[in-house]
């Protein structure tokens, strides 16, 4: 492949621009580069198969390309100074060339040339074989998704993630183009917690997959700033520490629930997949725990409940415990809150009973501990 620039020039807006050419076994394409706020790089015909042509050869160049329409009958496609940083060296040279003739002609400051040769010289900013996922927050909440108006690019993504074990629907969602409207993909939290947790326990190519996967989340998170960054650390991180504890690990920890302190020593416990009456997975969690003293066994269930599907655990407060139904559940939640950090929800129904609520967040938490992570594991690819 060879990719070659013409001179900068003046446009009679005041703009800069350059003429790059990419050519790969007889067929080439001449596109337009543009120095503006970014670098932008495009090619606009209303011949649809040149711009198809044209979105080949940036894609061997290494440049996630798409074509799109302009609107009366125009086609192109374009890129941007991200995206250019990711191509192959050959690109990246040609656009840089581009970018120091404006500079010595006086037509760019030197701060913002200095931004863009930093990108362009050192190269790949996306793995690769990987397209550009955008990563970033929304109400606090991290969401990496990728799109495309191409169906061959969604589904070469779900196929990529399906290799590493991630499923659809559990740990990413997928929408095809439709109606002239981009596609997706979409990984969710607990998509790339599990392929945290695959890149830490899994083996062999599904491991490697996993790792590079995490990686390359990781390095597009950098990219967007340090809060982005904390928040995609935090869900790797927390993954990472799956299966890493055993239960016992947990002597007299001290948890706060309902403003008194309780001191709590697990003994020991368990987890296993049941069904309920109506065949759907059950995960039943058992603990031996000392609270304050006294000592008792906690059995929660967890299941699927309403529409949506939504994980939710019960466990019902004994009348006969040390101290009744109230001190039983008191009880309870200071073990769960000393095992996932999280203070569960405790409900009084009519009659008299009092339930303990437990939803995902405590599940992922339990998730830390060897003896019961293999039923969770196991639950959830029954349940979802």
């Amino acid at each position: 492949m060879a990719v070659t620039a013409g001179g900068a020039r003046l446009t009679p807006s005041g703009r800069v621009a350059a003429d790059l050419t990419i050519s790969e076994g007889g067929a080439e394409v001449r596109y337009t580069v543009y120095l503006r706020n970014k670098v932008v790089l495009q090619f606009i015909s209303t011949d649809r198969g040149r711009a198809e042509l044209a979105a080949r050869l940036l894609r061997l160049a290494g440049v996630n390309a798409e074509v799109r329409m302009a609107g009366s009958g125009a086609w192109y496609v374009a890129a941007y100074t991200d995206e250019l940083a990711a191509g192959r060296r050959e690109l990246r040279e040609a656009v840089a060339g581009i970018v120091r003739e404006a500079l010595a002609r006086g037509w760019i400051g030197a701060d913002k040339a200095g931004r863009w040769l930093r990108r362009l010289e050192k190269g790949c900013t996306v793995r690769e074989g990987w397209p550009k996922y955008g990563v970033g927050l929304v109400d606090g909440a991290l969401v990496v998704r990728y799109r495309s108006a191409d169906a061959g690019n969604i589904e070469r993504e779900v196929g990529r993630l399906k290799a590493i074990g991630l499923k659809e629907g559990v740990h990413f969602s997928a929408k095809l183009p439709e109606g002239g409207k981009r596609g997706y993909v979409s990984i969710l939290k607990g998509g790339l917690a599990y392929a945290a947790w695959l890149s830490a326990h899994g083996s062999g190519e599904q491991r490697r997959l996993a790792a590079e996967l995490v990686g390359y989340v990781l390095r597009r998170a950098s990219e967007e700033g340090n809060e982005v960054y904390r928040k995609a650390f935090e869900v790797v991180e927390a993954a990472r520490e799956v299966g890493s504890m055993r239960l016992t690990d947990v002597v007299k920890a001290r948890a706060e629930v309902g403003g008194r302190e309780h001191v709590v020593t697990v003994l020991g416990g368990r987890a296993e997949v049941g069904r309920s009456g109506s065949g759907r997975p059950i995960l039943r969690i058992i603990i031996t725990a000392e609270v304050d003293e006294v000592s008792s066994i906690y059995r929660i269930a967890f299941g699927r409940y309403g529409r949506r599907g939504t994980v939710v655990g019960y466990a019902v407060a004994r009348a006969d415990a040390p101290g009744g139904r109230e001190a039983d559940a008191e009880r309870l939640a200071a073990i769960v809150k000393a095992l996932t950090g999280r203070e569960p929800k405790a409900r009084r129904l009519k009659g008299g009973e009092i339930v303990v609520a437990c939803y995902e967040g405590h599940l992922e938490g339990f998730t830390r501990y060897a003896e019961l992570v293999g039923a969770i594991v196991r639950w959830f690819k029954e349940a979802f």
